[in-house]
């Protein structure tokens, strides 16, 4: 497993019970509000995902087991407040295809993201009307679902790409009093042709 301050890196052969801890949908919400809001105890998080205190602390908990998060500083001695410990998870497509607990994560996490996406769309609208962005945030801000024919080393090579450039701009942007947290959810799904007469996948009539 690759793990340093920035990544956790999931191995399905290493980190099989880690992988089977993270494959619950409040889990994943929970490591999600740490990573993007900071550090908050069970009460705070019970309050946001609308779950019970008990359930939070005890899903929590679990998430500390495996190293996905740990204890912050806290502001006073009555509640545990939790960090999470990486900015990001991570691993092999391949690797996670050779399981049925790699597959069943990954398929869970993808899902997961969309969801963010949804509840970030709204967020990203309510914070636009009610004035906490400022203008110069419409235009930039956006979603395309472009359709670009590729092989799938052209698909890797613009992975690789993102992730450089990504990189170089967060470094460049990290201590500017504009900068706000943006949600950059990126997808490259092959969609294999579709022949006449097939059904739709989808169930689309």
């Amino acid at each position: 497993m690759d793990s340093d301050e920035h990544a956790r890196r999931l191995d399905p052969e290493h980190d099989t019970a880690a992988l089977k801890a993270l494959t619950h949908p409040l889990r994943i919400q929970l490591l999600g509000l740490l990573r993007q809001d900071g550090p908050a105890t069970a009460s705070e998080l019970a309050a946001r995902t609308g779950e019970s205190s008990a359930s939070t602390s005890y899903h929590l908990r679990v998430l500390a087991k495996y190293a996905f998060i740990g204890e912050a500083e806290h502001r006073d001695g009555r509640e545990r407040r939790w960090r999470a410990l990486h900015t990001v998870t991570s691993w092999s497509n391949a690797s996670m295809e050779s399981s049925e607990a790699g597959r069943a994560f990954v398929g869970l996490a993808r899902r997961r993201q969309v969801e963010h996406l949804e509840r970030s769309l709204a967020r990203h609208e309510a914070d636009l009307a009610a004035g906490r962005l400022g203008q110069e945030w419409v235009e930039p801000s956006g979603i395309s679902d472009l359709m670009p024919r590729l092989t799938a080393q052209s698909l890797t090579e613009l992975w690789d790409t993102v992730a450089r450039k990504l990189e170089e701009l967060t470094a460049r942007d990290a201590d500017d009093p504009h900068a706000e947290n943006v949600l950059l959810l990126t997808a490259g799904l092959p969609l294999a042709a579709h022949t006449p007469g097939d059904a739709d996948p989808q169930g689309a009539s």
